[in-house]
């Protein structure tokens, strides 16, 4: 790691108004974690491009790395009952991840043990996975069912022909597999997000829409674009008058734990000065976040002259968000939100976890981020889901399928992602370029911010800890 005076790296701050000054001003104050200055200076080396287009930096990651972390492959409500599964392909692997009888959930290798066909290519529900090359059967459990002509297969064991079985963890309604025995238990790995979000309880949430699309970028250049708030000025300026990029922090809270938030409800420090020369009233930044902000109640209150708000003399427009939508959650979810502070319902508290999962924290229907090679270097699969909490006295209902966008197809064709899909489709065009450059890179490096770009830096160094393990 570079040497660097320390003084250097605390003034690598926006001048002016912090992420700590404007939790302050908020009526209601948020838990204790989230206004903790945990950052941390990683160094200020550059990164080698060839990690995101190198087919033999793609495949020390395969064999190295993905076998040794947890991954997000499922949500709970995806597979509620007995014999529902799911098929979840990456890096090189397929899985079937399957509710069992007892209510458990295992994951086995989803090839066929006779000549090595994938047995399921979709989700859904069965009492057996059949390969539709020869008949080889397993019951949902991962025992042998069937051998056609077992006449011819006398060498064959029962034992021999259990389907192999990879590592299952549960945590907060999420569902993670890792391939090998050796490791970190769930709850170790996550620290220290399994304690900041006992207050969120995703748990109780489930999933109302799911949309994914093939994206020609690494799945690094895809996932580092939601790792900073420092490009929103540029390529999304119709956030400013609502988005305190600059104001945002940035924070790194465990080996595998980061954490960007970001303010809504304040204008950006990029356009300060034109604001007061323009004597914007507080109403303008309500009236702009109500259109470009997907945390917005107008996305998910069936009636929208409820969320009128007119901003009180003297009270600014975030407390005023903040009251209406502690209003709207109640009314929604049920419960008592007046204890919940402002920048749980408007901001944007993005949390990564190594290598390639992304929940929103906070108690607004949250987004959860999901990149996977597909299949390889060059290509990634992009999945954008939104969590509801499920209503107090209601069901718990089934999660909704994933929408896969075609090639020909933009993010804002999906029409369950409302304002979020223009926002997305201005990030795409960003990575695609990214990958084609970096391939182009006279110099061969990517130069990153100290601290704005930190976390980015910092799955790098956790991802060579993997790889030189």
């Amino acid at each position: 790691m570079a040497d660097r005076d320390p003084g250097a790296f605390e003034q690598a701050r926006c001048p002016g108004t912090s992420w700590q000054d404007i939790l302050a001003a908020d009526e209601v104050q948020p838990p204790a974690f989230m206004g903790e200055d945990r950052s941390q200076y990683l160094g200020s080396e550059p990164i080698d491009a060839a990690r995101y287009y190198s087919p033999e930096f793609f495949r020390a990651e395969c064999e190295k790395m993905w076998p040794a972390v947890w991954q997000f492959a499922a949500r709970e409500e995806d597979l509620p009952e007995p014999g529902d599964y799911v098929t979840y392909d990456n890096a090189g692997r397929s899985w079937l991840i399957v509710r069992q009888e007892d209510g458990s959930v295992k994951a086995f290798h989803n090839v066929c043990l006779h000549r090595g066909r994938k047995l399921k290519t979709d989700s859904g529900s069965a009492e057996q996975f059949l390969c539709p090359f020869h008949g080889f059967s397993w019951n949902p459990d991962g025992s042998l069912r069937n051998i056609p002509c077992r006449w011819d297969f006398a060498h064959l064991t029962d034992r021999k022909m259990q389907l192999p079985e990879g590592h299952v963890a549960q945590w907060g309604g999420y569902i993670f597999i890792r391939e090998n025995a050796e490791g970190p238990t769930i709850e170790e790995y996550l620290d220290p997000l399994p304690e900041f979000f006992k207050r969120w309880r995703h748990e109780e949430c489930v999933t109302v829409a799911w949309v994914a699309k093939v994206i020609p970028a690494n799945w690094k250049i895809a996932m580092e674009a939601f790792m900073e708030s420092y490009h929103a000025y540029v390529t999304h300026p119709q956030l400013m008058p609502f988005t305190g990029d600059a104001n945002a922090a940035y924070h790194v809270l465990g080996r595998h734990v980061n954490v960007n938030y970001t303010p809504f409800g304040v204008v950006s420090p990029h356009i300060e000065a034109q604001a007061r020369a323009e004597h914007w009233p507080q109403q303008r930044i309500i009236d702009e976040f109500r259109k470009y902000n997907g945390r917005s109640a107008d996305n998910y209150d069936a009636d929208k002259d409820n969320y009128a708000i007119t901003v009180p003399e003297g009270r600014s427009a975030r407390a005023a968000l903040g009251a209406k939508m502690r209003e709207v959650s109640e009314k929604q979810f049920g419960g008592d939100y007046s204890g919940v502070s402002e920048s749980e319902l408007l901001d944007a508290l993005v949390y990564n976890v190594f290598p390639n999962f992304a929940p929103w924290g906070g108690f607004m229907p949250n987004i959860v981020y999901r990149w996977r090679p597909w299949p390889d270097q060059d290509k990634c699969l992009m999945e954008v889901r939104v969590i509801a909490r499920v209503p107090e006295g209601q069901p718990r209902p089934a999660g909704v399928p994933m929408h896969l966008l075609g090639d020909d197809q933009i993010w804002a064709d999906a029409p369950e992602l409302g304002v979020l899909g223009a926002v997305l489709d201005q990030d795409s065009e960003n990575m695609a370029l990214c990958h084609e450059g970096l391939k182009a890179s006279k110099n061969g490096r990517v130069e990153l911010a100290d601290y704005q770009e930190v976390r980015i830096r910092h799955i790098h160094q956790t991802l060579d800890s993997y790889l030189n393990a």
